[in-house]
């Protein structure tokens, strides 16, 4: 059974910092991860991802140097590491995977398997 489970997300003061994590289970075959976010009102949009050959992928410019993707392969886990989180970074963080992809993609329609999502909020 294909499993994928987030967690990780919460409430934070703007500066302040959050780990995601997207655990994947029964996935025989290597696939491709990617993070994306629905913010209130708006579209699901590519955040970031990890393609098989391990080369990852920023989509959004205000994430950069701030956002790291990276993964434990032994756990099978995906982490998104969140540092100076903003007020705009508040939505539901979504991980998913991609069986049929080999590079990074940023397109909702790219991925098989979704995760239920993590809340995460950026508030004073």
């Amino acid at each position: 059974q294909l499993q994928i489970v987030e967690s990780g997300g919460g409430l934070v003061q703007p500066g302040g910092s959050l780990r995601l994590s997207c655990a994947a289970s029964g996935f025989t075959d290597d696939y491709i991860i990617g993070w994306f976010r629905q913010a209130p009102g708006k579209e699901y949009g590519g955040v970031s991802c990890m393609g098989r050959d391990g080369a990852t992928t920023i989509f959004v410019e205000s994430v950069t140097g701030r956002f790291t993707i990276s993964k434990d392969s032994a756990k099978n886990t995906v982490y998104l590491q969140m540092n100076n989180l903003k007020p705009e970074d508040t939505a539901v963080y979504y991980c998913a995977i991609s069986l049929g992809e080999y590079y990074c993609s940023g397109v909702v329609w790219a991925y098989d398997s979704w995760g239920q999502g993590t809340q995460v909020t950026v508030s004073s």
